[in-house]
């Protein structure tokens, strides 16, 4: 990802995960109906959402934890084009780097100049810096719609899967929910080492500190989210290994056998 899409990349990152945080809602649903009487976004985003998971759990025998797991994987491969423009210009920006490098030190000392260059560099390999944030922002709304659901829905709260309670912290349970957490967080960090890195210096150091806030913040929601998060993490690591890792084994010179 390009130096300008890192510079939004941890703020919108945070920005969501910090609204996760202080937008937990009062538990004023008795019903998934109850959110035809809330306000535009519960009747207009989140109700289809818990009505999906009701009608998934519904099909699966009422295992929420499974009708999770299938919203995730549905929700996953609908965005998967974004996914790949994602992939696309990452590889056009990986392809420029010689060019950027050059130009960031021959303009070390002009900043200002810096960037007209480096912006006639995308216009003419016809490449849009922030093409790799653009996912995330779009992404957001269909997380956050996803989380307001699951944390909303009243048969999730009171459902247990694999002997956790998902309407509980895992803080508030026993070891085996505090397993979500550590899972969440390490397969976070499994994916981001997966994906090419130009960071240096305080971003690699952020990168790096992003799967401990995961796991402090899936501590104290309700285990249902940092379920979704497993999920979802392990979908992105099945995922970048396809794009990134098998792709780049594939782009290898064969080494001759040995005589």
């Amino acid at each position: 990802m390009s130096r300008p899409g890192k510079r939004f990349l941890l703020p919108a990152a945070t920005a969501a995960l910090l609204l996760l945080a202080g937008c937990s809602p009062v538990d004023h649903t008795a019903s998934t109906e109850d959110l035809l009487h809330g306000n535009f976004w519960e009747r207009n985003f989140v109700y289809y959402f818990a009505v999906m998971l009701d009608t998934f759990a519904e099909w699966l025998g009422g295992n929420y934890g499974l009708s999770i797991l299938l919203l995730t994987v549905i929700v996953r491969t609908l965005i998967l084009p974004l996914t790949l423009k994602q992939y696309k210009s990452s590889k056009a920006m990986q392809a420029i780097q010689p060019e950027i490098r050059k130009l960031q030190e021959k303009y070390k000392n002009n900043q200002q100049k810096l960037n007209e260059e480096m912006m006639k560099l995308f216009m003419q390999h016809q490449i849009n810096p922030m093409a790799g944030c653009l996912p995330l922002f779009v992404q957001m709304p269909i997380f956050i719609a996803l989380y307001n659901a699951i944390y909303w829905n009243p048969d999730i709260r009171e459902y247990s899967f694999l002997g956790i309670q998902l309407g509980l912290a895992p803080q508030e349970q026993g070891i085996i929910a505090w397993l979500l957490p550590i899972i969440a967080a390490t397969t976070t960090y499994i994916q981001s080492k997966m994906m090419p890195q130009q960071a240096t210096g305080p971003m690699k150091a952020i990168l790096m500190i992003f799967p401990v806030m995961i796991f402090v913040m899936a501590l104290s929601f309700p285990a249902a989210l940092p379920l979704y998060w497993v999920y979802s993490n392990i979908y992105t690591i099945i995922q970048n290994y396809f794009l990134y890792v098998r792709s780049s084994d594939k782009g290898k010179p064969k080494e001759a056998p040995a005589k």
